[in-house]
């Protein structure tokens, strides 16, 4: 499919006037936006503007979230707190939620919050780089809709449930790890559907244990019907190491839940008994540790800075130059659409229209010229 590049400016606006336009306010679209445009700058179009409007416009359409967040704090101490988000917008609650964690743990040392009754909050490295940012070690995560089994299990019972850490370091980029505790993730074959790439090998599996493959469209058709599910990382059963990818999906799933008292698995499939849409009230964490009540900002950023320049200086496989680290990658795809834009596939090319066409709002995109 055909994709055009559209800046950056414009996009921005856009999606900003987009939000405004089904009720959320000003302040919080800035957030959101920033978010969504995030991922892009990173090259992880599985959740930026890909999913603008399936995800966001959409369910505020449909009134399973709500465009204004109430942001309520249920209890709070010195070093903890526990969050309502009450279906607000997810990267407003998660922006809100960081910076808490952040502003305790440059006080006293640490800080945590938990959140419940969230929705989806876009790429959960945002937050962990705000940590890293501010000379903080940030760690985060999020239930999500059931859809990844559990080893020697063929039933979707947890989500994707990312495990984040961003460690700040002396270089361009800090060392941020985003990743989904199955091998891929619902956004990854959404864009795969997208872009008509089939399902990989390995990373489905169907309701009689086998893996699913081919179409991306009948694989994705097959999840949301409960007739197969994401693998874990390390894949099928425990030769690969499959249960150590479904032991970290549950720490994720019990921070996620457990110390908010929030819903989990089944109840987080946004349906309910009558196949009616309903609220997906997901669950998120936040941590923060300030490196300045350690040894300092500075040394913390410089030793890990020597740890991963180290690591990429080591011996290289036979046809490979670079050893990366997490987030060079990003940095990379930063450095090269800076300057322009990011690539819109044509199916997102057409949501955007619409959206624009709805709210009845004044732009030309590129793909139109």
């Amino acid at each position: 499919m055909a994709k055009v590049v559209c800046d950056w400016k414009t996009l921005h606006d856009f999606m900003v006037d987009a939000f405004k336009g089904v009720g959320v306010p000003a302040e919080d679209c800035e957030i959101v936006v920033d978010v969504l445009l995030e991922s892009d700058r990173r090259g992880i179009e599985s959740h930026g503007c890909n999913r603008f409007k399936p995800i966001y416009i959409d369910r505020i359409n449909d009134g399973i979230q709500n465009p204004v967040t109430n942001f309520e704090i249920v209890r709070e101490t010195e070093t903890t707190a526990v969050v309502d988000g009450h279906d607000g917008m997810g990267q407003v609650i998660g922006y809100k939620s960081m910076q808490m964690a952040i502003d305790k743990a440059k006080k006293y040392g640490m800080g945590m919050v938990a959140v419940r009754n969230s929705c989806h909050y876009g790429i959960a490295g945002y937050y962990a780089s705000m940590a890293a940012k501010a000379g903080c070690i940030g760690i985060t995560g999020t239930n999500a809709r059931p859809s990844v089994a559990p080893t020697f299990g063929v039933e979707g019972m947890f989500g994707t449930n990312p495990l984040t850490i961003g460690i700040p370091t002396d270089e361009d980029f800090d060392f941020v790890i985003d990743c989904a505790t199955s091998i891929t993730q619902n956004g990854k074959i959404e864009y795969y559907e997208r872009i008509g790439e089939d399902v990989h090998p390995g990373t489905v599996i169907d309701s009689d244990g086998n893996p699913v493959e081919g179409d991306s469209g009948v694989a994705l058709k097959k999840i949301r019907g409960g007739t197969a599910a994401l693998t874990t990382l390390g894949g099928i059963g425990e030769a690969l190491g499959g249960y150590k990818g479904y032991g970290y999906a549950m720490v994720i799933e019990l921070l996620s839940a457990a110390l908010q008292d929030g819903n989990y698995g089944k109840a987080l499939d946004g349906k309910d008994a009558d196949g009616n849409k309903v609220p997906y009230h997901l669950g998120h964490f936040f941590i923060a540790i300030d490196t300045d009540h350690f040894l300092g900002q500075e040394l913390t950023r410089k030793k890990a800075g020597e740890i991963i320049r180290s690591v990429r200086a080591s011996k290289k496989a036979p046809g490979h130059d670079r050893i990366f680290s997490a987030g060079e990658k990003e940095w990379d795809v930063w450095l090269s659409r800076k300057d322009s834009g990011v690539p819109i596939n044509e199916s997102v090319q057409k949501e955007m229209s619409k959206v624009r066409d709805d709210l009845k709002l004044d732009y030309v995109f590129p793909w139109e010229k």
